[in-house]
């Protein structure tokens, strides 16, 4: 059966140009949409209908180009790109605007004591941690024993380090003591997100030629991998745990929050939603979903293996995970 629509449209890539910053924005913009965790499983399940059913030529009437990229953007916000599983739902890309901004939000607003802090770095590690897996490299099963000890080694590795960092808040201005939770982030999105990829450092991840065909896996591509997604949700997180802290230290003079002091914890986690609604597409957007690099750079091994079927094949691609 076939419809209006031309067979052609290539809808295993995004819509837009991901060779340009402004390509990969866009697409970006599409899939961390938070309205996407407002779907439900039957929407979701006709999405991949649709999506399915056109990669095999199957093409509803009066089906449009506008609902294919639709529903072709739904089928991504909900399932892994390597493995085809639905993903957890706070693990998706589109939960990331509205759960960090309530964690981040929280552990801003009560950084001043031990138990808090302990207590928010925690979720937050643990969420990270759930992200990081969903949103892995590959399609390499992880053990429940190896995935247990990733958790464990990520979270009390970031959860120490931002207690250490918080110790230093005694000694500093409650300004700069406010930036303590941006720096203990940043130093725990270095431990977790290595810790719970870390199959993917041993056993390497799929690499495929421009074309899509397996050449096989690298683990100096899931080095590149990683390094690119550390860098990413740093930067991520910097404009909502940079910005608002000037402007809560400006508002808690203000006679309104002096007034109504528990109008604090909402402000804040505004103030940091306004922020991760532009700087989670913008920041995923720095690097190609679909990495690159050159066969050179591959373990000798592999690069042999390439170049007796491929003599000619200058790069290799892979899915560098979020």
């Amino acid at each position: 059966m076939s419809g209006d629509l031309p067979p052609t449209i290539n809808i295993g890539e995004p819509r837009w140009d991901q060779s340009t910053f402004v390509g990969r924005a866009k697409h970006f913009f599409t899939v961390t949409d938070p309205r996407n965790i407002l779907l439900s499983d039957e929407q979701l399940e006709n999405a991949r209908k649709v999506v399915h059913d056109y990669r095999q030529g199957i093409i509803p009437p009066g089906l449009t180009e506008n609902e294919l990229w639709r529903a072709k953007y739904v089928y991504d916000s909900a399932f892994h790109p390597d493995t085809g599983e639905k993903m957890v739902l706070i693990g998706r890309m589109s939960a990331q605007v509205p759960m960090n901004m309530t964690i981040t939000g929280c552990m801003m607003t009560f950084y001043r004591t031990t138990p808090a802090v302990l207590f928010w770095q925690w979720v937050n590690q643990s969420f990270n941690a759930v992200v990081n897996y969903t949103n892995r490299s590959g399609d390499a099963p992880l053990t429940m024993n190896e995935l247990g000890t990733a958790y464990v080694s990520a979270t009390t590795g970031a959860v120490a380090t931002a207690l250490g960092l918080n110790a230093l808040t005694k000694h500093v201005s409650p300004l700069v003591g406010r930036f303590v939770p941006f720096a203990a982030v940043a130093a725990a999105n270095c431990i977790n997100i290595p810790l719970m990829r870390q199959r993917e450092l041993k056993v390497g991840i799929p690499v495929t030629d421009e074309h899509g065909a397996r050449l096989g896996e690298s683990a100096n591509a899931a080095q590149q991998a990683i390094m690119q997604v550390v860098v990413s949700r740093i930067l991520m997180a910097a404009p909502g745990m940079a910005i608002p802290p000037f402007i809560m230290n400006v508002l808690e003079k203000k006679a309104f929050l002096r007034r109504f002091p528990w109008m604090s914890a909402p402000v804040q986690v505004g103030l940091v939603g306004f922020c991760l609604v532009f700087a989670t597409p913008l920041c995923c957007a720095l690097f190609p979903q679909k990495s690159s690099m050159s066969v050179t750079s591959l373990e000798p091994e592999l690069q042999a293996e390439i170049q007796k079927t491929h003599p000619d094949l200058q790069r290799v691609y892979f899915n560098k995970g979020l």
